[in-house]
C-alpha cells in the first residue's frame, strides 16, 4: 500500500483514487426501474390510455378507409367486392375530380398567404405601429380593433357562409345595393359568374380567419422582449424594418403553424363551399374535393369511390404540411440545438 505525502497517514491515496474512479463511472441510462404501483399507473394513464384512444379513433379508421377505398362498397349493404386500385384509376381519369383538386390547391396556396399577410399587418399595427417616439406601443384604441377583428371568428362557419351568400345575392343583395348607390349599373352575380365566384369565396374565408390569426401573432409579438424592440428603435429602425428584421424571424414557428392550419382548412373548406355555393359554382369553379366526395357518397351511393377521394385528400394534406415545414426549414435554417 502506498503512502500519501499529505498528512493524514496511509490509505488516503487509495481512497482518493477510488473516489475519482467512482466519479468517472457514468450511471446507466437504460438501467432497470423498479415497477412500483405509481410508475405502472402513470404509464397506463398517461401513455397507454392515450395510445389506445389514438389507435382506436385515428389509426383504425384510416386503415379501414384504405381497405374500403379498394372496394366497390355502396355504403348501404354488407356486400362489397375488392377492386384493387381501380377506384384511384377512375379518380385520376375523372375531369371533375381533377378540377376540384386544382381548386383545393388554389385555395391552399392563396388563402393562407393572404390571411397571414393581413393578420401580420394588423398585429404589427396593434403592437408596434404607434408613435415613433417614446415607449414602443400600438395604435391608439388597439384593444377596440382587436375585439372587432376577432368577432367574425366566433361566428360558426356555416352561418358566415349563409350570411355572405345573402350579401352576394345579385338582386336585393347588400353588396350590389351599395354599388347601386354609387351608380354602378353593371352589377355582377358574384357567386354565379366563373370570373368572380372563386375570388368572392376566398374573400369570405379570409375575412372569417384574419381575426384569430391576428390574435395569435399579437401573442407571439408580446413574447418578444421589449428591450429588443427598444434597441431597434434606438438604432433607427422604422416600423417596417422592425417587423421584417426583428418580429418575423422570431415569429417563424408561429407563422409556420398558422400556414399549416390554414392550408388544412383550405384543403377541406366544405362548410364554406356548401353554404356559399352548394352546387360547386358555375362550371364547377368553386367545387372542392370534399364537396365532390359528399356528392359521390350520398347522392350516387359510391362509398368505395368516395373513400378513395378521402384517401387522396389525406395524402395531399400530409404532403402540404411536409412541404410547408420543408420550405420554412430552407428559408429559416436551423436554430441552435438543431431544432428547425
Amino acid at each position: 500500500m502506498s503512502y500519501s505525502t499529505v498528512s493524514g497517514g496511509p490509505g488516503l491515496e487509495t481512497a482518493a483514487v477510488t473516489a475519482a474512479r467512482a466519479g468517472r463511472r457514468k450511471p446507466s441510462r437504460f438501467g432497470r426501474r423498479k415497477l412500483t404501483f405509481d410508475y405502472v399507473s402513470f404509464l397506463i394513464v398517461f401513455l397507454g390510455l392515450p395510445l389506445a384512444i389514438f389507435l382506436m379513433f385515428v389509426i383504425s379508421p384510416f386503415l379501414q378507409a384504405l381497405y374500403y377505398a379498394m372496394t366497390n362498397w355502396t355504403g348501404f349493404s354488407d356486400k362489397m367486392d375488392f377492386v384493387g386500385f381501380d377506384n384511384y384509376v377512375r379518380l385520376f381519369k375523372n375531369d371533375i375530380f381533377l378540377h376540384a383538386m386544382v381548386n383545393n390547391i388554389v385555395l391552399a396556396t392563396i388563402v393562407p398567404l393572404i390571411t397571414i399577410v393581413i393578420a401580420l399587418i394588423f398585429a404589427s399595427m396593434i403592437t408596434v405601429g404607434g408613435p415613433s417616439q417614446g415607449q414602443v406601443r400600438g395604435l391608439k384604441g388597439s384593444s377596440f380593433y382587436r375585439v372587432i377583428s376577432f368577432f367574425p371568428y366566433v361566428i360558426p362557419a356555416i352561418v358566415i357562409a349563409i350570411l355572405w351568400n345573402m350579401i352576394y345575392t345579385p338582386s336585393g343583395g347588400l353588396l350590389n345595393g351599395i354599388l347601386g348607390l354609387f351608380g354602378v349599373t353593371d352589377q355582377p352575380a358574384w357567386l354565379g359568374d366563373e370570373r368572380t365566384a372563386m375570388g368572392a369565396t376566398i374573400f369570405v374565408i379570409v375575412w372569417s380567419m384574419v381575426g384569430f390569426y391576428m390574435i395569435l401573432f399579437i401573442a407571439a409579438i408580446k413574447g418578444i422582449p421589449a428591450e429588443t424592440l427598444e434597441a431597434a428603435r434606438i438604432d433607427g429602425a422604422g416600423r417596417f424594418r422592425t417587423v421584417v428584421s426583428i418580429l418575423l424571424p422570431q415569429m417563424r414557428d408561429n407563422v409556420q403553424t398558422a400556414y399549416i392550419y390554414l392550408g388544412i382548412m383550405a384543403l377541406d373548406a366544405f362548410v364554406y363551399m356548401a353554404g356559399l355555393n352548394s352546387t360547386g359554382g358555375p362550371g364547377n369553379s368553386t367545387l372542392v374535393m370534399s364537396q365532390y366526395l359528399f356528392r359521390t357518397a350520398f347522392e350516387k351511393g359510391q362509398f368505395g369511390l368516395a373513400t378513395a377521394m378521402g384517401v387522396v385528400l389525406a395524402v395531399i394534406t400530409l404532403l402540404f404540411a411536409a412541404l410547408v415545414i420543408g420550405v420554412f426549414r430552407l428559408i429559416g435554417g436551423k436554430d441552435e440545438g438543431g431544432r428547425a
